[in-house]
């Protein structure tokens, strides 16, 4: 039995974050920089992503990830998307990702009013962003066990 979703909760994330990567891309409100095909997403990268949806699918994690819990900023993004350091003969450590691609994400999310300043540090889901989030879940059906 098949049944739609009501929030971002209900729905797998892998398929919430291809939902509304696409949709960002449809919309056409995200604005991509001349960089995205050059930068490396951290320290600990050699190359920059294959994938040319790359930019849209960080945005609508990092939305979904401001949605189940407000009050993340840049320097909490760079911890989530961090991965392991390859030192070379050396051992391998935590490298954090790229604060510029963070933060210019989060801030084109303000820009089309989905996420906004919190007063205690951090960004926070806008009512709008709230519904829009809600609405593209709402899209993907859920298979009910």
């Amino acid at each position: 039995m098949a049944a739609t979703a009501k929030t971002v909760k209900d729905v797998s994330p892998h398929e919430f974050v291809k939902a509304y990567a696409a949709h960002l891309k449809r919309s056409g409100k995200m604005e991509l920089p001349e960089w995205t095909d050059i930068v490396k997403t951290g320290v600990l990268k050699e190359l920059a992503p294959y994938d040319p949806d790359w930019y849209y699918i960080r945005a609508a994690s990092m939305a979904r990830k401001i949605y189940l819990r407000g009050g993340i900023g840049v320097g909490s993004f760079r911890r989530i998307y961090g991965g392991s350091k390859r030192n070379g003969s050396r051992p391998r450590h935590f490298g954090k990702s790229s604060g510029s691609v963070a933060r210019h994400i989060l801030q084109e999310l303000e820009k089309m009013n989905i996420i906004e300043m919190e007063p205690r540090g951090g960004r926070r889901i806008t009512s709008n962003g709230r519904r829009d989030l809600d609405q593209v879940s709402g899209r993907i059906v859920v298979v009910a066990p």
